[in-house]
């Protein structure tokens, strides 16, 4: 049974840094593409990172570029989103998923496993 479980969430002020984690069990994320999107309330699913299958090539929104960084370990099984001069409008549950074509979208469909989400607040 496949399980994304993410962590590192919190309440933190504009301008400070946190870093997610998203641990999985169930596959190796070196065969899988993962992405870590974002949902606020009443706000649809947006993307946020994406790293591809090698490991080679990262993606990320316009609104977060330059600040966030993702990242992958292999040996942990893990992959992590660095997240630094956070604004208040980067307040949202972040999600992190596996998508076991490889390739790293901006769509969230495409992805087919699905963590539980972690609660990210800024405050201003």
């Amino acid at each position: 049974q496949v399980q994304l479980v993410e962590s590192g969430g919190g309440l933190v002020q504009a301008g400070g840094s946190l870093r997610l984690s998203c641990a999985a069990s169930g596959l190796t994320f070196g065969g899988y593409a993962e992405g870590w999107f974002r949902q606020a309330p009443g706000k649809d699913r947006e993307f946020v990172a994406a790293i591809n299958w090698s490991g080679g090539s990262t993606y990320y929104a316009d609104s977060v570029k330059g600040r966030f960084t993702m990242s992958r370990d292999t040996a942990e099984n893990t992959v992590y989103l660095q997240m630094n001069s956070l604004k208040p409008e980067d307040t949202a549950v972040y999600y992190c998923a596996a998508d076991k074509w490889g390739a790293g979208t901006k769509v969230p469909r495409h992805y087919d496993y699905w963590g539980q989400g972690t609660q990210v607040t800024v405050s201003s």
